[in-house]
């Protein structure tokens, strides 16, 4: 099965990046906007029972942390992605590692970017327009970054919740 580990903003940044997902992110539909902290990875039952742990442990040992978005920003001409860029920290980068080590791959598909995408899939005209009139647009957005989410993705490919692991609990 297809698993994923993710964090889910506030409503205030969801109703933002939906007002433009519904119409520019041909994934709107498979899953709320997220900030993707492990890219989507394999994993059998077995693996479950051993990750799980780990991901409480992560959690205890982390202190929530504010994170903030003030710019769009694309992954082109790699792809006609563009997203909310979340402004790098070192708690987020710490998380980031942590999910990259010991019982987890360290095998990261992509560099780092924390972002939240807005709109992907565009053919070039649409992705210059839509980017056009975003990068021109000032964004004031927040978050208490205080738990995150491990994810599966379901036959139809939409993604649900499997966990939530809430930082500084000891849950385990």
């Amino acid at each position: 099965m297809k698993y994923g580990i993710a964090y889910f903003p506030n409503k205030k940044i969801q109703d933002e990046v939906n007002s433009y997902r519904k119409r520019y992110d041909s994934h709107y539909a498979l899953i709320p906007p997220h900030l993707t902290l492990k890219d989507a990875f394999e994993a059998d039952d077995e693996t479950i029972k051993i990750l799980v742990p780990e991901l409480k442990k992560i959690a205890n040992e982390t202190e929530p942390f504010s994170i903030t978005i003030n710019k769009v920003s694309t992954f082109a001409p790699i792809s006609n992605t563009i997203y909310l860029k979340v402004n790098p920290s070192q708690e987020l980068q710490t998380l980031y590692d942590k999910l990259h080590s010991g019982k987890f791959s360290n095998e990261a598909v992509h560099p780092f970017v924390p972002h939240i995408t807005l709109a992907q899939d565009l053919v070039d005209q649409e992705y210059s327009d839509v980017f056009g009139s975003l990068k021109m647009k000032r964004f004031d957005l927040a978050d208490e970054v205080d738990r995150f989410q491990l994810l599966y993705q379901l036959d139809n490919n939409s993604w649900t919740v499997y966990e939530t692991f809430v930082f500084g609990k000891e849950f385990i």
